[in-house]
């Protein structure tokens, strides 16, 4: 999305009442958050799908370099459309989004091997009840939450080497740690990313519709990745092996 974009969204929603303003982000969250539940429900029947298949878990987590580099095309994917996204049609967004979900279900396959579905379970409705709390936080919060960006960025980065390190690792002090520092860093990330996002809900009113569906599939895709990145933080944490 260009700075122009963002600009022409701003100077519109100046000439907004301040209901109207609500309204406006009311309806785009409830857009933001039904995309965000489908991509979560389609990762879910993917990964269920994937658990059953033992080619698929022989290749892509027989090895943990095959795994890493599994990892590392995920993570270019999401990247190039996050970069892409407002430059596609809403069709195309939709089905990118959808695709990436699929991906992550492959992804966290192995969580219905390794670990029972009750620790499964209680790790989703805990994340559900995390993020849902920390959104609507950062959703009504009148306290700027932009500083801590930098911060939370390279606790980020961190925080993926170490997970990749271990890979090779397996030091179980080392993933404790990290488990905790993610389950500390998404949380607060879920607040600071609703923040954010609320601030492109009102560039539908200068763009239109088409860019209105863009930005909540845009804003969805950066809420599923928390969620889906709290959640495994959590059930490596806490979660019973089988």
């Amino acid at each position: 999305m260009s700075d122009n974009q963002f600009l022409s969204g701003r100077v519109r929603a100046h000439q907004l009442t301040e209901e109207d303003a609500a309204r406006i982000q009311a309806n785009f969250f409830a857009q933001v958050y039904g995309w965000m539940a489908a991509g979560l429900a389609i990762t879910g029947g993917m990964a269920m799908f994937a658990a059953t298949m033992p080619s698929v878990q022989q290749f892509v987590f027989g090895s943990p370099y095959v795994y890493l580099g599994f990892i590392l095309f995920q993570v270019a994917v999401v990247g190039f459309i996050a970069t892409r996204i407002f430059q596609w049609s809403s069709r195309q967004a939709q089905a990118a989004f959808i695709g990436y979900s699929l991906l992550t279900g492959v992804s966290i396959s192995f969580i219905f091997i390794h670990y029972t579905g009750g620790s499964i379970a209680s790790a989703f409705f805990t994340t559900a009840l995390t993020f849902g709390v920390m959104s609507i936080y950062g959703y009504l919060t009148k306290t700027d939450l932009s500083g801590w960006g930098k911060l939370l960025g390279m606790i980020f980065i961190g925080l993926f080497i170490a997970a990749a390190i271990n890979l090779f690792w397996g030091n179980s002090l080392l993933n404790l740690i990290a488990s905790c520092v993610g389950v500390i860093l998404f949380t607060v990330l879920a607040a600071y990313n609703t923040q954010k996002i609320k601030d492109i809900a009102l560039i539908g009113v200068a763009e239109g519709e088409e860019m209105n569906t863009k930005a909540s599939i845009f804003g969805a895709l950066v809420l599923y990745i928390n969620f889906i990145n709290l959640f495994m933080s959590l059930l490596s944490f806490s979660g019973r092996r089988r």
